[in-house]
């Protein structure tokens, strides 16, 4: 085969073969491929699209570009699942649904990632505890989901390297936007875990990586029907990301809020727990590990109740090296609120300003080297229709000094709407979407 025959093929809208597809993954992987000619493929599929046969195949190729997890010898006899966000600000669900999961009896080896854009990182925020090793060996990475029942892990060096290669590229070449390349792209590592089923978070709106709803929709539609065509039972959830999901923004400050969600110290926050229940009941039920949505909802339920989420979270963090005393973790040296400046409601919220806000603030990356501050960030934050005066504190802001407290301060007023009307409830899940 020659592969600019293949870049032709599709450049003028004719269907790749499964041997095409595979030809040009495994030469992206051995190097026989340019760079040139990945950034020409990926533009050829940005303009003419893959129909469902052949991004199941492109997924499954760059799937099998490197390592795959093979579960037999392990004899783990349930099970095994995971959750993926396209990322969002103050998203910390991750933190608790893994040991919820493995608690309600199945087993998840979630491979995350780090921050990308406004969109901050489990491996970030994880890293914020001491010790914690989020790059174990793939042997040990098993054998701790087989002990414990769950960890959290980033890629490691051999997982979908294809990937790794394509997306370097689409980064440079404008076409990081496609729904066919993204959903291989995230499906590829996924995959990789050997999962019996999936459930992907898709956020919709101010803070979401989509820019439209119509495409959050796409590319939701995309995953469930590529994973469950590729074998893994999948659901995708449309959720809203017009304000920070959690009640905090940042590293520590998103640990020390999950570690009070596990341990059911004072009031969660609304709108998280609906959410990591909406999520992990559709992993519970695709899993047979519940008959029903509302049996699963309740299973989770109970394992926050009596704690045993929580004991699961701090066996994996004691595995994974990471110290549990979590009154320990990182602390900015200047904290104080943020208050408002005039009376009425939060009507709107740019998150992604929020998020960019934490970026500013040194909690992410401007570049790939940057270091990040993991004692910095936002919490105690105020939700969308809280009524308001100029002594209500909309924020606690954590930062390194106070001229960038006085920064976040502005930015995080600018990134607020207040007005005299209370604004209407908006849907937490929007729409749960299958193959």
């Amino acid at each position: 085969m020659l592969i600019q025959e293949i870049i032709r093929k599709k450049r003028d809208n004719q269907t790749l073969t499964r041997e095409e597809i595979q030809f040009y993954s495994q030469g992206v992987t051995d190097g026989s491929i340019s760079e040139g000619q990945i950034a020409a493929m990926c533009m050829a599929i940005y303009f003419n699209k893959l129909n469902l046969d052949e991004r199941t195949e492109l997924t499954l190729a760059m799937r099998d570009s490197g390592d795959n997890l093979n579960w037999d010898k392990y004899h783990l006899n349930a099970p095994i699942l995971d959750k993926h966000s396209t990322g969002g600000v103050g998203d910390v669900v991750s933190l608790m649904l893994a040991p919820m999961l493995a608690t309600c009896g199945g087993f998840v080896p979630m491979i995350a990632g780090r921050g990308l854009g406004h969109t901050g990182g489990t491996l970030d925020k994880l890293e914020s505890i001491k010790g914690f090793d989020i790059f174990p060996s793939p042997q040990k990475m098993q054998e701790l989901v087989k002990q414990i029942g769950c960890v959290i892990v980033g890629q490691t060096g051999n997982l979908a390297p294809a990937d790794r290669k394509i997306y370097a590229t689409r980064d440079v070449t404008a076409t990081v936007e496609s729904i066919d390349l993204i959903t291989a792209s995230i499906l590829s590592k996924k995959l990789a875990e050997g999962l019996t089923s999936l459930v992907m978070d898709v956020k919709v709106g101010s803070g979401a990586f989509m820019p439209t709803y119509e495409l959050s929709k796409q590319l939701a539609q995309s995953i469930a029907a590529v994973a469950t065509h590729a074998g893994c039972q999948t659901t995708a959830l449309l959720t809203d990301m017009n304000e920070v999901l959690a009640s905090s923004a940042g590293n520590a400050v998103e640990v020390r809020e999950a570690v009070r969600y596990l341990r059911n110290e004072g009031t969660r926050n609304p709108r998280l727990h609906e959410i990591t229940l909406a999520l992990g009941a559709e992993a519970l039920v695709n899993g047979k590990l519940a008959a029903t949505r509302e049996e699963a909802r309740q299973n989770l339920q109970n394992v926050l109740d009596n704690g045993k989420a929580y004991e699961i979270f701090e066996k994996m963090v004691i595995a994974q090296g990471g110290h549990t005393q979590f009154d320990q973790l990182p602390t900015a040296a200047v904290i104080k609120p943020v208050f408002a400046q005039s009376e009425g409601y939060i009507q709107a919220m740019n998150t992604r300003d929020i998020g960019i806000a934490v970026i500013n603030l040194g909690g992410g990356r401007r570049i790939a080297s940057d270091e990040i501050d993991h004692s910095v960030g936002f919490d105690e934050i105020l939700p969308i229709g809280s009524k308001v005066h100029p002594d209500t504190p909309l924020a606690m802001i954590h930062a390194k000094n106070e001229d960038a407290w006085q920064a976040a301060a502005q930015a995080y007023r600018a990134a607020l709407t207040i007005g005299e009307t209370q604004p209407e409830n908006r849907p937490i899940v929007y729409e749960t979407l299958t193959a």
